[in-house]
Parts: structure tokens; C-alpha cells; sequence
């Protein structure tokens, strides 16, 4: 995480629109076991009743003498899960079981790392600027939630080296950033925690994407800020984690308790034209090795096509064909149906 190296108090509006106040602090400045600040720590409910938790030896309890939930901490991050409803388990965690993806062969990671990559994001570096300057406007020093945050994404290097923000990285997941281990269909915080929301490139790995952003609108507090980023006319890259693909009205309805900031593409139609040339490939071969290959070639052979998205992100056509998609938006009342569709006719 990335903190203030001076405790310091920041004020945030609540959903009655008074003015609670929250210690911001370090890691280091708080003793307590677990990779979260004392203030984030206070936020922490049990995923099962929402009930406070308390900090005990190497776990948290929850309060609830009906509830008796227990917690485990692993490696200084606590895991909270509902095992009754989430696709994962304790022993998972304290096994340190791949959760999502299986650990990719050495030469798959190898030609990652040194092969010139055959999707692009145009727009990600650009809306974390304008997230974080709509977040330092708010408040001097945001609390801001990452679902699905193990890694940097893409775009993030800049915003995450704001040293006004607190982050709380989150994920069903081990990862160099992880702090956080919970399911995004039960966040495990206070109503109104954070004042901004990040999760790019999880949504198509949830079971019920609108749960989760029910989720979301409720740990944000009044005047709260979402970035989403989700594919859209993109192959299924998750294995057995990959569910949905939502167009442009259909992202929308996904957020539809928030006012609209911003909304676009972040990668456009030659990425998709990129990504199908490959998997067009793939669909002539068997075997993980061959595959690999495949995909090596296709990184060296149609990597040149993204490069007209440079062109065309823009365009009006681009949205509906884009291979992904964001949404900037803030907390705010239901958008009716109707609404919504009348709405769609201006990205024609």
C-alpha cells in the first residue's frame, strides 16, 4: 500500500450527508499483525453478518455471539470469506493454493515478458489522472478500495504513487499487493468506507457482476468514485473464472447507482481484430505446447494491427465494437430502463 507517512485526519461525508472523520495512517505506525492501517482495520466487517470483528492472536472474530465467525491471517493478510456462499475455502488460503489462474510454464511467462504484447489500452493512464484529481478535489487524503488488485493494472503505475491516497488492495488471490483476501460479492467493510472504487478487469470473473456492484455502491461513502474496466468482444482468457461480457448499454445498466462521468473505449475494433487473428490460429492446434507457440507467433506476426486503434478509438462506431470498455461515474440514485435505453441512442 501506499500511505501518508504522517497520521493525519481526513474527513469524509456519510449517507446522511454528515461528516465522520478517519485517521489515516501507515503500517508501520499501527502494531496490529495484518497489512492494513489501523484506520482500515476499524473499517473491517465479518463477510458473514457485517458485524465488527475483533483481532485475535493470528485471526479476527466476529462480535456477534450468534455469528462466531473466525478468520484466518495468512502471510499478514487476513482472509475474509463467507465459505457458505464464496467459490473458495479457508484451506485454500492456508495452503496457498492457486486460486484463480494456474501458474502459467516458464516459457509461456518468458514469451509474456518478451514478446511485444498484441492488445493495447489507450485510455486507462488517462481516466486514472482524471479519478485521481476527482478524488483529491473531494478530500485531501481518499481512502480507495482496489477489488481484484494482486498486480498493478494496467494504466495504475502513476495514480498508485500518489502519496495523498490510501490504497486497500483486495483480491481472491496471493499477489505482490495483495493486502486483503475477500470475495467482491461481500466486501467486508462498513457502509461508506472508501471514497473511491477501483476494479479493472475482474467483472467477467464474477458470478453475479451486479451483486458486486451493489457491493460497491454501498462501501462508498455519499459522493463516492467508481473506475471500472471490463472486455467486450474479447475471447474467454479466464478458463473456468470467465462468465460474462457486457456491450456499452449493458455496462451502463451494470452501473446504473452512479452518475456518469465518463465513459469509452480502452481498447478498440483492431485489438479485437488482433485477438481473433490469433485465437483463429489457435483453433488449428491441440496441446499447450502448441499452443504457446501459437501464441508467440501471433505476438511477432499481427502485433501491428492494434496499432490502428490509435486511429480509431475515437470514432463514433468504435465504442460499439470495442474490445473493452470503462466507466467513470459517482454514487448516486437508480437510473430507470428507460433512461438507460434513451441514453444509448448518443453513442449511435
Amino acid at each position: 500500500m501506499i500511505q501518508n507517512e504522517v497520521s493525519t485526519i481526513a474527513r469524509h461525508a456519510d449517507d446522511s450527508g454528515g461528516v465522520r472523520t478517519v485517521d489515516v495512517d501507515t503500517p508501520e505506525s499501527s502494531s496490529n499483525g495484518v497489512r492494513l492501517t489501523s484506520s482500515t482495520r476499524q473499517l473491517l466487517r465479518c463477510p458473514v453478518c457485517a458485524s465488527e470483528l475483533m483481532l485475535v492472536d493470528d485471526h479476527f472474530d466476529c462480535t456477534n455471539e450468534s455469528c462466531v465467525g473466525r478468520f484466518p491471517i495468512v502471510d499478514r493478510m487476513p482472509v475474509l470469506i463467507d465459505e457458505a456462499k464464496s467459490l473458495f475455502s479457508f484451506s485454500d488460503f492456508l495452503a496457498h493454493k492457486e486460486t484463480t489462474l494456474p501458474r502459467r510454464p516458464l516459457i509461456t511467462r518468458l514469451a509474456v515478458r518478451l514478446l511485444p504484447d498484441i492488445s493495447v489500452n489507450l485510455r486507462a493512464e488517462r481516466n486514472y489522472e482524471e479519478f485521481r484529481r476527482l478524488l483529491l478535489q473531494r478530500t485531501p487524503h481518499p481512502k480507495v478500495l482496489v477489488v481484484g488488485g494482486s498486480i498493478v493494472g494496467k494504466g495504475m503505475g502513476a495514480i498508485l504513487s500518489e502519496t495523498a491516497i490510501e490504497f486497500v488492495e483486495t483480491d481472491v488471490s496471493f499477489g505482490p499487493r495483495t493486502a486483503l483476501i475477500c470475495d467482491a460479492h461481500d466486501l467486508p467493510f462498513a457502509d461508506g468506507s472508501f471514497d473511491g472504487v477501483i476494479i479493472q478487469a475482474v467483472i467477467p470473473c464474477l458470478q453475479d457482476p451486479f451483486s458486486c456492484v451493489d457491493e460497491i455502491h454501498r462501501v462508498l461513502a455519499a459522493d463516492g468514485l467508481v473506475y471500472a474496466e471490463t472486455p467486450f468482444v474479447q475471447q474467454g482468457l479466464q478458463g473456468g473464472c470467465d462468465y460474462t461480457r457486457f456491450g456499452p448499454i449493458g455496462f451502463r445498466r451494470l452501473f446504473r447507482r452512479f452518475d456518469e462521468v465518463a465513459s469509452g473505449a480502452v481498447a478498440g475494433p483492431a485489438t479485437v481484430l488482433t485477438w481473433s487473428l490469433q485465437f483463429f490460429l489457435l483453433g488449428f492446434v491441440a496441446g499447450r505446447a502448441s499452443q504457446t507457440v501459437v501464441k508467440g507467433l501471433s505476438r511477432v506476426l499481427f502485433v501491428w494491427v492494434k496499432y490502428f486503434d490509435y486511429y480509431l478509438l475515437d470514432k463514433p462506431g468504435a465504442r460499439k465494437g470495442a474490445s473493452a470498455l470503462y466507466f467513470l461515474g459517482t454514487k448516486s440514485n437508480v437510473l430507470s430502463d428507460r433512461e438507460l435505453v434513451a441514453s444509448y441512442w448518443g453513442i449511435e
